[in-house]
């Protein structure tokens, strides 16, 4: 079943930085206003040319709108999105978790089978949580459009 507006995150393991940065998303995202957007796969052609660069350009104007922290997430290992975040200057503002069991992403019920990227991945989405629990979702029809996900249309919503 997929996630819903009103629902709490689950509990489910992302890393930070390296396999051993562990983190529990539901203690990580339970206080304050947070922006989650998912990508298929780090250093792919529409997650590095459009929709990371999109929440890059638009953090000045996202954290005025009373966003607490930006993560971006994907079915990658820890290396690989600490890589990805620093070849894009992310470091400081956008937090770069890795779902490397797409273990996060299952327990959304936002995993689709991406056999060109190896596997399960993650939908593109973006969410909005407040204290823990979903107040706004976008999930791309099809799960990898650049439609409703990117920044500049979620902006609005915040």
């Amino acid at each position: 079943m997929t996630i819903q507006i009103g629902d709490s995150l689950p509990s489910a393991t992302l890393h930070e930085g390296s396999p051993g940065g562990k983190l529990d998303a539901a203690e990580v995202f339970a206080t304050g206003k947070v922006l989650i957007f998912a990508v298929p796969g780090a250093f792919t052609p529409g997650c590095s040319n459009t929709h990371l660069p999109g929440y890059l350009n638009d953090y000045e104007a996202i954290k005025a709108k009373g966003v607490d922290q930006i993560a971006c997430i994907a079915v990658n290992d820890a290396f690989v999105m600490n890589a990805w975040g620093e070849a894009h200057g992310a470091e400081g503002k956008i937090r770069m978790l890795a779902d490397p069991q797409a273990e996060f992403t299952t327990a959304l019920g936002l995993d689709v089978n991406a056999a060109a990227l190896g596997g399960t991945r993650s939908k593109r989405y973006a969410m909005v949580v407040e204290d823990g629990k979903v107040t706004q979702l976008e999930v791309e029809p099809d799960g990898f459009g650049l439609t409703c996900s990117l920044s500049e249309s979620i902006i609005d919503k915040l």
